[in-house]
């Protein structure tokens, strides 16, 4: 069986933890997640946060997503920018 590439799309993380990031994931029903939680490394910890979907279009016959950070449901980041 090959792999159908239609049944993925990009999500592209706007802000937050993730900022930058990019990720194929897999159509649910067909349609892009309206909601993600990812977990990461942050300090050494694992923690939960959450994105929201905020835009989507097709590039080039491939759905893309773009998701914004929430961090209210999030796990707080800590962040301390060196201005002890």
């Amino acid at each position: 069986m090959s792999t159908d590439t239609g049944a993925q799309y990009v999500a592209e993380f706007l802000d937050g933890p993730l900022e930058g990031e990019f990720e194929h994931r897999i159509l649910v029903g067909g349609k892009p997640e309206q909601r993600v939680g990812m977990v990461a490394a942050v300090d050494g910890l694992e923690s939960l946060f959450w994105y929201d979907a905020v835009d989507e279009r097709e590039v080039n016959g491939q759905v893309r997503v773009q998701f914004r950070f929430d961090a209210d449901d999030s796990d707080p980041v800590e962040s301390d920018d060196e201005n002890d």
